[in-house]
C-alpha cells in the first residue's frame, strides 16, 4: 500500500489524476445522496397531500354536499399519476 501511494505522489501527473477522480466520485455521491433525499421528501408530501384530500371528500360525503359516488369518482380521478396512462 505503501508503494502505491509513494508511485502516486512521485508522479506529478498520476497525483492529480488520483486527486480528481477523489474528488469528482466524492461529488458524484454527494449529488446522488441529495437527489435521494430530495425524491424521498417529494414522494413524501404528495402523499400527505393526497391524504387530505381523501379525508376532505370523505367529509363532504359525511356531511352529505355530495353522493358517495361523486366522491368515488373523484378519489378514482385522482389516482397514482405513475399508473396513468396516455390517451
Amino acid at each position: 500500500m505503501q508503494e502505491v501511494l509513494l508511485n502516486i505522489t512521485e508522479d506529478r501527473d498520476m497525483f492529480f489524476l488520483f486527486i480528481a477522480v477523489g474528488v469528482g466520485g466524492g461529488i458524484a455521491l454527494i449529488v446522488a445522496v441529495v437527489g435521494i433525499i430530495f425524491g424521498t421528501l417529494k414522494n413524501v408530501k404528495e402523499n400527505k397531500e393526497r391524504e387530505i384530500t381523501r379525508r376532505e371528500i370523505a367529509a363532504y360525503v359525511a356531511e352529505g354536499s355530495m353522493t358517495p359516488e361523486q366522491g368515488e369518482k373523484l378519489m378514482a380521478s385522482g389516482s397514482n399519476p405513475k399508473n396513468r396512462k396516455c390517451s
